[in-house]
């Protein structure tokens, strides 16, 4: 047994010393002999396998495995709408904290909406917050703010009210807002929309809050029509309810972003204190070329929007990281993904992006911007 031990042995030696063109199994490839890696003994496999002929030179660098465990921030959402199940997701997949927006009309199940519907969201959300930090370890934080989805009745009463609930510590934001070019039921005319947004615009400045930007989104989830009343697929909406738009133009959803950046300049609200919301390629140029806006990208609904990981990742190449962030949006009338963040920082890296670039958009900036997360 010593003596076969020993032949073995010399034979070993004599192959991890041989030359390439000595070696059973090389072939040409670009030019260059590949053969088995000299490195290593020879894989044990009957034959030889991709294993056998791959260099570890031929990549640039190991995948960082410390993404695996990067902590994100979601800057948008509506948690508190979805199921435990999808918030346990949240906390699986390394969730640091989020900001769960408290205004939208998809909640308010009476139209018109009076004030005292909006308020009772908010309220919903400062109820259950800490239930929900308790129960999966994120920071809950709110966004609150009045939507302009929907005709509001005596929306000067909720921006009075409003004022005493942006000193609370859990208050982070202000929004979802915006004007909208069209609304559900009953139309909002672009006069009194400008007056509501603009109020909010105020108390964000004067509270030295970000304010959460809702920018209209163009794209569909088909390249052709559904049948007429059923809406659309995986989004749980009414949308037949939908009325004329108030804005004129061929390019509503841009127009009404111009309007909302007009509006911060009138109350005085910095542009740099805004985080445009759903952010695509029908408003992106304008508002990274054009303005001091900070811009957030909604991954959570990419079958609906069309925008995806790639997206971000050539906004990231042409623009910087500096001013850009992520969101999921999910919420409990919309197919939605809470783990699209998660998965966007892998794909970012697989994209090209550097690892501190990825760290920057799904975690510093937030932490920048809204202060939670540390």
């Amino acid at each position: 047994m010593m003596r076969a031990s020993g032949t073995l042995l010399n034979i070993y030696q004599a192959v991890k010393h041989s030359t390439s063109a000595d070696l059973p199994g090389g072939s040409v490839r670009a030019g260059r002999r590949v053969t088995p890696s000299l490195m290593t003994p020879p894989h044990p496999t009957k034959r030889p396998t991709d294993a056998a002929y791959s260099d570890a030179g031929d990549r640039e660098d190991e995948s960082p495995a410390d993404l695996l465990n990067l902590p994100w921030i979601d800057v948008h959402n509506h948690a508190h709408t979805l199921s435990w199940g999808d918030r346990e997701h949240y906390a699986l997949s390394g969730c640091r904290s989020m900001v769960m927006v408290a205004s939208g009309y998809h909640w308010t199940p009476y139209k018109p909406v009076r004030a005292e519907d909006v308020r009772f969201l908010w309220d919903d959300a400062i109820n259950r917050r800490r239930a929900i930090e308790r129960d999966h370890f994120f920071e809950a934080n709110l966004g609150l703010g009045i939507h302009t989805g929907v005709r509001v009745e005596n929306p000067a009463d909720l921006v009075a009210s409003m004022d005493d609930y942006c000193a609370l510590e859990e208050v982070v934001a202000i929004g979802e807002t915006g004007v909208t070019p069209t609304q559900h039921v009953e139309a909002w005319d672009l006069d009194g929309q400008r007056a509501v947004v603009g109020a909010q615009m105020e108390l964000a400045d004067a509270h030295d809050l970000p304010l959460i930007l809702h920018t209209p989104n163009q794209a569909s989830a088909a390249d052709r029509s559904f049948r007429p009343g059923a809406g659309t697929p995986g989004y749980e909406k009414n949308a037949a309810l939908g009325t004329e738009p108030v804005l004129d133009g061929e390019n509503r959803a841009l127009e009404a972003v111009k309007i909302d950046v007009r509006a911060a300049h009138d109350a005085g609200l910095p542009e740099e204190r805004i985080v445009a919301s759903h952010a695509d390629d029908n408003n992106l140029a304008y508002l990274m070329a054009e303005t001091d806006c900070k811009v957030s990208f909604t991954l959570g609904q990419s079958w609906f929007s069309g925008v995806t990981p790639e997206t971000v990742a050539n906004a990231i190449e042409e623009y910087g990281p500096e001013r850009i962030m992520l969101e999921t949006d999910a919420a409990n009338v919309i197919r939605s993904d809470v783990r699209s963040v998660k998965r966007a920082v892998l794909e970012l890296y697989q994209f090209g992006v550097d690892v501190a670039d990825i760290r920057r958009v799904v975690l510093e900036n937030p932490r920048e911007v809204f202060g939670i997360g540390e």
